[in-house]
Parts: structure tokens; C-alpha cells; sequence
């Protein structure tokens, strides 16, 4: 339904955990996009519902870990290997999603957390060894939104409800936001950006204790 929304001419099955899948991929793209494309954007997050549900350190196992790395971390330096010739043609970009949890303990969140730092440290690193090419690699850190990857996270609703008095918007953030903020690193406007987070939180990550906080166990008047 959504490629039919973009009128998109070509939708192509891949398997992030598969390099085999990865290369037939590009190996469409390049024949479809032969001149080069201008931009990647990883949205790609997982991990076992067995590892985002209670104490950190009785929830993580190595298979869980390992599986949260692969998809939601390591897939981004993947996908930067088998699209790099073709992003290098048109000075290109890639963009990621992260999430706060990768600096700052959100409960539940356990091994995503991880994988979500893991992501950035890549960021950071591809931003350098591609910069060469012209490539800009950038992430994105949005505030908590409705999606079913979140639904999958314990207490999520309440976390929504928090970020919500918290938050120096005091408000969410919504999708088009979010895109906006794509967009914008997407596009030239953003040339001289790369190896950055860019927070779309409505401020919440600025916050450390917040006068809504404070009031949050205070008894009512």
C-alpha cells in the first residue's frame, strides 16, 4: 500500500541478514538505478519480545543480543557496502533511526538499547570512511512514536504519556516530523552535515528534571 502511495516503480524484497539477499538486491538496483542513487534510509530495528520485558540483566541472553546487533546495528554497515558505488556516483547520503535509550536507561528497552548505541558508533565511523566519496551518514533520534515496532516495548503507552510532560513542547512528535527532519538531511540543504544525531524529540532529550516532572508525585491541591 505504501509503495502504491509514492507511485513507486519498484519494490524489492530484502533480507538484512542475509549478505546474499543484500547483494541481489542492489544488484536490481543497479540495473533499474544504473547511474547511481541519492540516498539510503535504514529503518530497520529488532529484536526477541523475550529481551525487551524486565531487569536488564536477567532479560539478556548472547542469542538475543546477537540477533538485536545483526538487525538493528550491523545491517546499516551492510547495506553502506553494497550501495557505497552506487551513492559515491551522485555524492549520496544515508540516514538511520535511532532512539534515546542508546545514552540513557529506559525501562525495558534492555539489549535495543545496546544495538541503538552500537548503530550510532557506525554512524559515526561510516561518516569517515565514506566522507572520501562524497557520502554523508547521519541518524536520526526521534521521540517516542505509535508505530509496531514500539508496541513491542513493555510500558510503551506510559512512556508516551511521560515524554509527553516532560518534553519542553509538552507534546510528541509525529511522523511528518520526523520525515521533515529526513528530508531535510536527505537533501542538499544538508551538505555540509555529516556523522550527526539529529534529536526530533520535541526537546526531551535536553531535559534532566523538568517542573512537570516534579509535580508528577506531588498530591493534588
Amino acid at each position: 500500500m505504501a509503495a502504491e502511495q509514492f507511485e513507486a516503480d519498484l519494490v524489492l524484497e530484502c533480507d538484512v541478514a542475509s549478505d546474499e539477499s543484500i547483494a541481489a538486491c542492489f544488484e536490481q538496483v543497479t540495473a533499474h538505478w544504473g547511474d547511481g542513487i541519492d540516498g539510503v534510509v535504514h529503518a530497520i530495528g529488532f529484536a526477541p519480545m523475550d529481551q525487551l520485558d524486565g531487569d536488564f540483566v536477567s532479560a539478556t541472553t548472547r542469542e538475543g543480543s546477537h540477533i538485536a546487533h545483526d538487525i538493528s546495528s550491523y545491517s546499516f554497515v551492510a547495506l553502506a557496502k553494497a550501495a557505497r558505488e552506487l551513492l559515491a556516483m551522485r555524492h549520496g547520503s544515508m540516514l538511520t533511526l535511532t532512539y534515546e535509550g542508546s545514552i540513557s536507561v529506559l525501562p525495558n528497552y534492555n539489549v535495543m538499547g545496546m544495538a541503538k548505541a552500537s548503530l550510532e558508533a557506525s554512524v559515526r565511523y561510516l561518516a569517515t570512511s565514506m566522507g572520501g566519496d562524497g557520502i554523508r551518514v547521519n541518524a536520526i533520534s526521534a521521540g517516542p512514536i505509535r508505530t509496531l515496532a514500539a508496541s513491542g516495548i513493555k510500558s510503551f503507552r506510559k512512556m508516551l504519556d511521560i515524554s509527553e510532560k516532560i518534553a519542553p513542547l509538552q507534546r510528541n512528535v509525529n511522523q511528518m516530523e520526523v520525515g521533515n527532519a529526513a528530508l531535510f538531511l536527505l537533501s542538499p540543504w544538508a551538505s555540509g552535515i555529516t556523522g550527526e544525531i539529529m534529536f526530533v524529540d520535541a526537546g526531551f532529550n535536553t531535559v534532566a528534571i523538568s517542573e512537570q516532572l516534579m509535580m508528577l508525585d506531588e498530591p493534588a491541591q
